[in-house]
């Protein structure tokens, strides 16, 4: 067997993989749909709250309860120590009246 030879039958079989892929996707695409369905019918029958994002500080998990002051409520001087605190700010609606915004 020559060394093309075993080339083509490689890309051969990773272009079949690759279809694969992309019908696996598009079942898995088709049970979250339905699986979506189900999980917005059970937030409004049991009222459920904001989704919960980050597990390390009351004011990441549940963004909407948050204000401007709450990270720094231990010591007013310190610096952000949780990483989710420097990926997500306070919410758009606590911004619009500060005076650090231009």
């Amino acid at each position: 067997m020559r060394k093309s030879d075993c080339f083509l039958i490689f890309v051969a079989v990773f272009v079949i993989l690759l279809g694969a892929m992309f019908v696996h996707s598009s079942y898995g695409i088709r049970k979250e749909i339905a699986s979506r369905k189900e999980r917005g019918e059970m937030v409004k029958r049991f009222d459920l709250t904001d989704l919960c994002l980050f597990t390390e500080a009351s004011y990441t998990r549940h963004l909407t309860q948050a204000d401007l002051h709450t990270p720094f409520q231990d010591n007013p001087g310190s610096l952000e120590h949780f990483p989710s605190g420097s990926i997500v700010g306070p919410p758009a609606r606590l911004l619009k009246n500060t005076p650090l915004r231009r």
